[in-house]
């Protein structure tokens, strides 16, 4: 099968959404798929080896410039090339290249607004690219907040066109009204365009099938999956035997992941464990506007007169993350909305590391599918708490919830099973011939063409 795979870049940092598109590109590739990955907006940091096209479509310099100054929108190809590179993207990626909600709103609704908006240039520039490109079997969408892609890919091509839902909502809720209504207004009235969406998680599912209306027969569940390649279970690492009981974070540092939640829940933690040796280490992305949010974490713990037993890691490549959750014990990332991924998740439990999470989200659907962990009230530092005192202090059934989680995972959440289901969705649209087949080809091309 001939794939056209459209992933979104994210200004350089390693992004959850970028690794899993990658993996599953690579996984599809060694099948003997025809995959091409392009990126949009910059190039993709994975944390594997990247199989995405040396290109960068819609460059985020480029969108950027053309929504804020209107001369840009006018200038020709061969300068836009200049500043679409992707050496130069990645040379201003994190400091000129924002992706924080509360900035973008107009730019968010000038993409949704396609090629109707003031970005039309670079919708033409999408359809002038697929010029010198073999006709795929399936396109498909990286997030719903780039729907109105559908619409000039179809038309192009006339194939199937998929999306995937693997979080936006966030991004979405993040957006100043009235950016957000108008946002959600276009992306509902553009549904049409997409054959089948595919969703990360049950929950994901089902909440975005209220969010965004979208039909439930139109959604299928691709799991997340992780690629197990250097994955080893700590009791089986030489040296990994420490006397201090290690909490881990791995996520992104910022205050929707609840970072300064478990620092409270360790607080108390500690208040029952005041003779035993433990401490609290977090490592993931830090943006620059969430340093004072880390400090504050810090400065809480330090109050608390535990400030030496925390320790942030920063951003780690991959075998640094491997290293990272092989020297933990129990991994928390009690995030303060319903995650509709949680990866980190998978990656604790493959190396052989428990979980306690809040009971939220596609939370629930791991822990409970895997048994490699324990759920606890949501929002709560107390039941957090509660939780990592029965890890800490009952070594047998952390020793159990590991067994399980490895086990777990590799039955249900490798890169492998995502690739099947991500197939067995692939075939029916194809065999279908997408929304044409079905007669709503036309309704999707005029619903996704209207302006907001």
């Amino acid at each position: 099968m001939r794939i056209l795979q459209i992933t979104a870049g994210a200004a350089g940092m390693y992004c959850g959404s970028c690794t899993r598109d990658n993996a599953l590109a690579r996984e599809l590739l060694r099948r003997g798929h025809e995959v091409t990955l392009v990126p949009v907006y910059t190039p993709t940091r994975p944390d594997e080896p990247n199989v995405s096209r040396d290109r960068v479509l819609f460059g985020g310099i480029s969108v950027y410039l053309q929504q804020h100054v209107p001369l840009f929108r006018k200038t020709p190809r061969l300068l836009d090339r200049l500043w679409d590179s992707p050496r130069v993207i990645r040379a201003v990626a994190g400091r000129a290249v924002s992706t924080d909600a509360r900035l973008l709103g107009d730019l968010t609704i000038s993409m949704l607004q396609g090629e109707h908006g003031v970005l039309r240039k670079e919708f033409e520039k999408l359809v002038e690219w697929t010029g010198g490109e073999p006709p795929p079997d399936v396109i498909d969408l990286p997030n719903s907040l780039l729907i109105a892609l559908a619409t000039p890919l179809r038309r192009v091509f006339g194939r199937p066109v998929c999306c995937t839902l693997q979080g936006e909502e966030l991004f979405l809720d993040g957006l100043l009204p009235p950016y957000r209504e108008r946002a959600l207004a276009l992306i509902r009235r553009q549904v049409p365009a997409i054959d089948r969406f595919e969703a990360v998680s049950d929950h994901c599912a089902r909440f975005m099938s209220s969010y965004l209306e979208i039909p439930p027969s139109q959604i299928s569940v691709v799991p997340l999956g992780i690629s197990l390649d250097g994955y080893t279970r700590r009791d089986l690492e030489q040296g990994s035997s420490d006397p201090a009981f290690t909490v881990g974070y791995f996520a992104r540092v910022a205050p929707e992941k609840g970072l300064h939640v478990l620092a409270e829940a360790y607080i108390r933690l500690r208040r029952r464990t005041s003779g035993r040796p433990m401490r609290l280490e977090a490592a993931g992305y830090l943006a620059r506007a969430s340093q004072p949010y880390l400090d504050d974490v810090r400065r809480r713990l330090g109050t608390a007169g535990l400030g030496h037993e925390f320790t942030y890691r920063g951003e780690v490549d991959r075998q640094g993350k491997l290293a990272f959750l092989r020297g933990l014990d129990v991994l928390s990332v009690p995030a303060t909305y319903d995650e509709p991924k949680g990866m980190f998740v998978l990656e604790a439990m493959a190396s052989g590391v428990p979980v306690v999470q809040p009971r939220r989200g596609a939370f629930t659907e791991m822990v409970e599918r895997t048994g490699g962990g324990l759920l606890v009230d949501a929002d709560s530092p107390d039941a957090l708490a509660d939780g990592l005192f029965q890890m800490a202090t009952a070594p047998a059934l952390r020793a159990t919830l590991a067994e399980r989680a490895v086990a777990g995972v590799r039955a249900a959440y490798t890169i492998a099973h995502s690739a099947d289901r991500l197939l067995e969705g692939y075939g029916e649209v194809v065999g279908g011939n997408g929304a044409g087949g079905r007669g709503t080809r036309e309704q999707g091309r005029h619903a996704a063409g209207v302006p907001g």
